[in-house]
């Protein structure tokens, strides 16, 4: 029982961190990895030192799946702070930030739905409203969209309401206002997508190798044997970590292609006039009040019409015009004006990261000064050494490793292992 309670406290298990590459070589290194700390564990164990740790296996929400997050009340481990970090603040942003916003949208719209009547139609008294409703609610209602143009009050009684005068062509149908609450909940399992592959990626490997170093306050000898296992890691693991660098970069582009993706998808969700939608809701009040044409009641509008067939007593095709309210539009237009912006600056931050992290891939020289930016107390020529030896991928465990341990230890452990490095490369010319 004490081997099992001393395994508990290495990290994530090797059948976890073992679906970080595919590779022989990696999950070699990763056997030693663990079996190193599993002997320095049991030494500690058994010597009477050290401490026990119940970090216990805290990988557990985003692996079960937006549905779990949401059926089982996940959503809270879901969004807790995290002791060991693998990703950038900005992809935190679109996974975390931008899925919970999604996700509240379409609950709040949702909500909505069932709180009143998301649409309520004016028909005469030979038909029942409830009957009106349901079917301009399942069916679709329309404007004119000349008819936004005319002036309410004198020449039409709404904006966008009009005689067709049998016009199909001139008729603009709304559609969209009973799949809203669905497409935004798709929208936000796309949005959490790349982080469950990266996750999925990575498999703990990060939270094993900081083996509880992000905390300073230790046994002096416990750190130390931490130490020793993790330089020795990284010695007889070098440049074998491009791939966990390049699956990394690779989803952080996945989320700019899934925010380009889901733009487009919104605009022709709206009939084409997304992409437009927030620059025409800027210009609104810059233009002269004749030529005024609110966007958030032209994509979404208050009043519609519907047209209603039924038979006669006598078996003639009655025609019956309704006039629909739809107070659903009001949280619709306010939802969406917000999610446009979002949408739009997420897609320039993304960029920019992305020009970012091409540079870190072509320009080596700019990773010591990075590497140095991450801990001030490491010195540049130390950080100049081990970019000099290493390939991008030991580069960025060791800044993420700058991210997820204390700065005294890091600064032992980097300084280190670039003694050892050129150690190394000078007996091995």
């Amino acid at each position: 029982s004490s081997y099992f309670s001393t395994i508990s406290l290495v990290g994530t298990p090797l059948t976890k961190t073992g679906a970080l590459l595919t590779d022989t070589r990696s999950r070699s290194a990763l056997t030693d990895l663990h079996s190193e700390q599993v002997r320095l564990k049991i030494s500690t164990h058994q010597s009477g030192g050290g401490q026990r740790r119940s970090d216990g296996q805290r990988t557990g929400a985003t692996h079960f799946g937006w549905c779990s997050v949401v059926l089982h009340g996940g959503l809270k481990d879901y969004l807790k702070w995290q002791d060991i970090v693998v990703d950038s603040a900005v992809f935190r942003l679109h996974n975390l930030f931008t899925t919970v916003l999604l996700l509240t949208c379409s609950l709040i719209i949702t909500a909505t739905q069932f709180v009143g009547n998301p649409i309520q139609c004016i028909v005469g008294k030979e038909l029942p409203n409830h009957v009106i409703n349901t079917y301009c609610w399942i069916t679709s209602t329309f404007s004119m969209p000349d008819a936004f143009l005319r002036q309410v009050g004198s020449e039409v009684a709404h904006p966008g309401v009009a005689n067709d005068f049998g016009d199909e062509d001139a008729k603009k149908y709304y559609t969209y206002y009973q799949w809203v609450c669905f497409v935004l909940f798709f929208q936000a399992v796309m949005c959490y997508t790349p982080k469950w592959i990266w996750d999925s990626c990575e498999g703990g490997l990060m939270r094993t190798i900081v083996m509880g170093l992000n905390i300073g306050l230790c046994k002096e000898e416990e750190k130390c044997k931490k130490k020793k296992v993790l330089i020795d890691y990284l010695l007889r693991h070098i440049k074998r970590h491009n791939m966990y660098a390049i699956r990394y970069f690779l989803c952080e582009a996945l989320c700019l292609v899934n925010i380009i993706s889901q733009l487009y998808f919104m605009n022709h969700f709206f009939d084409g006039e997304f992409f437009s939608y927030g620059l025409r809701v800027m210009a609104f009040s810059e233009q002269a009040q004749e030529d005024r044409v609110d966007p958030m009641v032209y994509v979404f509008p208050r009043v519609t019409k519907c047209t209603f067939h039924k038979y006669g007593a006598s078996g003639t095709i009655q025609k019956h015009d309704s006039l629909c309210i739809l107070p659903l539009n009001i949280v619709n237009e306010k939802t969406y004006i917000f999610i446009w912006f979002w949408y739009i600056i997420l897609a320039v931050i993304l960029s920019f990261l992305l020009i970012y992290r091409a540079v870190i891939l072509c320009i080596p020289s700019v990773r010591p000064r990075l590497l140095h930016a991450r801990n001030r107390m490491v010195p540049r020529e130390v950080t100049e050494a081990i970019s000099r030896k290493t390939d991008v991928g030991d580069w960025w465990i060791l800044y993420m490793l700058g991210q997820n341990m204390d700065a005294l230890i890091y600064k032992e452990v980097v300084s280190e292992l670039a003694k050892k490095i050129e150690t190394a490369a000078s007996n091995n010319p």
